[in-house]
């Protein structure tokens, strides 16, 4: 059999606050060590828990990492979701499931390799936790993986003890459900005929870092030499006045190491941009996040800064609209209501992503 190396696309459908996110977040950075050119994307619904959720991983050597319309791997751990998401596969793809899942034949695709996992026979020897059995079982999917993709163990198992950190009983617990899932697959399937591998290419990602959208407009603002954040949170710009929060901890610092960035958490959007108003009239390199709702309550006072041409950068991390809209999916729709943003004939300037 001919493998594919280092060219899939990895799907894991699952629930919304099943705590997967940590282990697809392992399978994503474990491919980037091993310097092969990957993305993430999580698809989740604006609720706490128990809607339907999906993750997508594309690596591909070549650099190629946007998304794709169908997967090659699927793991379906959704019951509620399972029939619909067997679709999201090309044919020949292969589907990973709970056995506990009553997948009839009549529900299957005839194109389609079914594999089911005994997560609660292999869970129930790990803890007696039923909260933990929850959380593990997406480990062991984990394990299963990287011994079919021939994934770096060394380099998965550090990712782990990275993720988790000092707590010593959550990383051995980890570890061992990543085992667990990995023996099982040694000992069940045949690993040599699973078609799609994982190969380290040497320095393959050499002088590149794994980040996301916000994390990397916060290190923006840090490099920009911003020195002044006012915003107030909204889906889905909050983790970037976090992460700019965080950043600021480490880099803005003087030498005697006292904070030199001012960030304030204000009670609504009209008072945050008014706050970047005031510093940027003050001389300080100011900036605010926010979404589409909250860009519309900035209006009046992007217009007051556009004709006393006081300096501000308002950073809008787009969602779906109208109104509320969808808080957890993004589109790049906002330009020409940016673009006037006010009353009045304001032109602001527009800096927007492009390929």
């Amino acid at each position: 059999m001919t493998n594919t190396i280092n060219n899939f696309v990895l799907q894991v459908a699952t629930i919304n606050g099943s705590g997967s996110q940590s282990a697809n977040n392992a399978l994503v950075k474990t491919l980037f060590r091993m310097g092969i050119p990957v993305t993430g994307k999580n698809m989740f619904p604006s609720n706490i828990a128990g809607l339907p959720t999906w993750f997508n991983i594309r690596a591909q050597s070549e650099g190629f990492t946007a998304r794709k319309e169908k997967c090659d791997i699927l793991v379906a751990m959704n019951p509620i979701s399972i029939v619909a998401d067997q679709k999201s596969l090309v044919s020949g793809g292969y589907c990973f499931f709970n056995e506990e899942i009553n997948l009839t034949d009549n529900q299957k695709r005839q194109d389609v390799q079914y594999i089911p996992i005994p997560f609660k026979s292999i869970v129930e020897k790990l803890t007696d936790s039923g909260k933990l059995k929850k959380l593990l079982v997406n480990m062991i999917y984990v394990g299963v993986l990287s011994e079919l993709l021939h994934l770096d163990q060394l380099q998965l198992n550090q990712v782990i003890r990275d993720l988790f950190g000092n707590k010593e009983k959550v990383v051995d617990l980890n570890l061992e459900a990543l085992k667990a899932g990995l023996t099982w697959a040694r000992e069940n399937l045949k690993t040599e005929d699973f078609p799609f591998k994982a190969q380290v290419i040497p320095e393959g990602n050499k002088g590149k870092i794994l980040i996301d959208g916000n994390s990397a407009a916060a290190l923006g603002w840090v490099f920009g030499g911003c020195t002044m954040a006012a915003w107030y949170p909204i889906t889905p710009s909050s983790s970037l006045v976090e992460s700019f929060q965080k950043f600021s901890q480490k880099y803005r610092r003087d030498e005697e190491g006292n904070s030199r960035a001012a960030i304030v958490q204000a009670e609504d959007e009209l008072s945050s941009i008014c706050m970047v108003l005031g510093a940027g009239w003050a001389g300080a390199r100011s900036a605010t996040a926010t979404s589409g709702p909250g860009l519309s309550l900035m209006s009046e006072a992007a217009g007051f800064a556009y004709f006393a041409e006081i300096p501000a950068v308002i950073w809008n991390v787009q969602r779906g609209g109208p109104s509320t809209g969808l808080p957890t999916r993004t589109q790049q729709a906002d330009l020409q209501a940016a673009y006037r943003l006010s009353h009045g004939d304001t032109q602001h300037v527009l800096l927007l992503p492009a390929n």
